[in-house]
């Protein structure tokens, strides 16, 4: 547990996943259940998949989907884990399809272990292709990369896509966060059976971890969807595949391709912190150098 017993600072975290039903009430029931099996393994911070209230609906461009969103005030199922947060103080990253009167995001809550609402991240990077069709239903975040100060450590929270952006890891680790968190829905490709990324996705992760120095915890979904297209049925199986990376991006923990799982391990921050203060990935940056970065071409203005 988060400071308990000898010198640093112990964090455990714990990524959970689970095949989704497009009924909400069971799924919300599901993740409760994933939260309450981490919580008994010593889990601090816990992390469920993207958009786990129903099915992957993206997989379609549909007027009546835009019917699942919600509020970010209000959300019930925000209220739930708030209240569920509170009773076993424990962390939980809440991932919701939001309404914001006219514009739609792709959202995450992040609830502190006393139930309270430390504020909203907006997934910033809105993938579009088959089977992935977000830009039908997704505004670009507005809110920037943030870094959130829980009970156990601060923390920062990119959404699925955001994950393949090392400028978007780097940006919450320079302000701070001390564990990255991606909450995930991605499987096969219904254009290209032969399409695997499943290890691409975990490495570009893993990368992040090791270039930044800090623990990274991933939650993705597992089984197979099929949702009714203006073309057609369209059918994704995710490949789970769930994992924690420590510091040096070395996976320490990892769930299969078709299981329920929920994984649980334990970092000390102090320790890691002083690591990375000493590899001094920090201290030789060159923000001056780095102005390429915010164009798209390449070219320097």
């Amino acid at each position: 547990m988060a400071g308990g017993g000898g010198a640093g600072r112990k964090v455990s975290v714990a990524a959970v996943q689970f095949a989704c039903t497009d009924v909400e009430s069971e799924n919300v029931d599901t993740a409760e259940r994933l939260i309450r099996e981490a919580h008994k393994k010593g889990a601090n911070i816990v992390l469920v998949q993207e958009l786990f209230e129903g099915q992957y609906f993206c997989q379609a461009q549909r007027l009546d989907f835009f019917q699942r969103a919600k509020p970010y005030k209000g959300n019930p199922t925000i209220i739930r884990f708030q209240k569920l947060a509170k009773e076993l103080e424990v962390v939980i990253p809440v991932s919701f399809f939001e309404e914001a009167n006219n514009a739609h995001y792709n959202s995450v809550a992040i609830i502190d272990a006393d139930g309270t609402d430390l504020g909203l991240y907006r997934k910033s990077h809105i993938p579009d292709g088959p089977g992935y069709q977000e830009k039908f239903y997704f505004n670009p975040g507005d809110t920037g990369f943030k870094a959130f100060k829980t009970k156990y450590a601060t923390i920062g929270v990119g959404i699925c896509w955001d994950q393949w952006f090392p400028e978007c890891a780097r940006a919450m680790v320079l302000q701070g966060a001390e564990i990255l968190f991606y909450p995930t829905a991605i499987g096969s490709e219904p254009q290209d059976n032969n399409l695997d990324s499943r290890e691409h996705w975990k490495r570009v992760m893993q990368g992040h971890a090791g270039a930044n120095l800090v623990p990274l915890v991933a939650s993705n979904r597992i089984g197979r969807e099929t949702v009714e297209t203006e073309h057609g049925e369209s059918t994704i199986t995710f490949f789970g595949n769930s994992f924690i990376a420590g510091p040096t991006g070395e996976i320490v923990k990892l769930a299969n391709d078709k299981d329920e799982d929920v994984l649980v391990a334990e970092f000390d921050l102090d320790e890691i912190k002083s690591t990375r203060h000493g590899w001094g990935i920090f201290r030789d940056r060159r923000p001056d150098l780095y102005k390429v970065l915010l164009t798209l071409d390449g070219e320097k203005s």
